[in-house]
């Protein structure tokens, strides 16, 4: 079996951020971090929990999680 897709480890696959995408797929920033809040696979950098009002998290995204919700998106299913 023969394929075009080269295996790449996880970690040296390409990760956007969420204004990569927001810009790639023409969303609002607000609007992909919505569409990948609990995705699995998604890396969270930061705190989920803050003392202050407001919480600071920077996410990651694999490409290969990135392709999924798209593929989900085209289907007509935002989850």
């Amino acid at each position: 079996m023969c394929s075009d897709k080269k295996l790449v480890p996880q970690f040296e696959a390409a990760h956007y951020t969420v204004a990569e995408l927001a810009r790639s797929w023409k969303f609002s920033v607000d609007t992909v971090r919505a569409l990948f809040a609990g995705e699995p696979g998604v890396i969270y950098i930061g705190s989920k929990i803050s003392r202050r009002k407001r919480r600071y998290v920077s996410l990651r995204i694999p490409a290969e999680v990135a392709e999924r919700v798209h593929a989900r998106l085209r289907q007509g299913g935002a989850r």
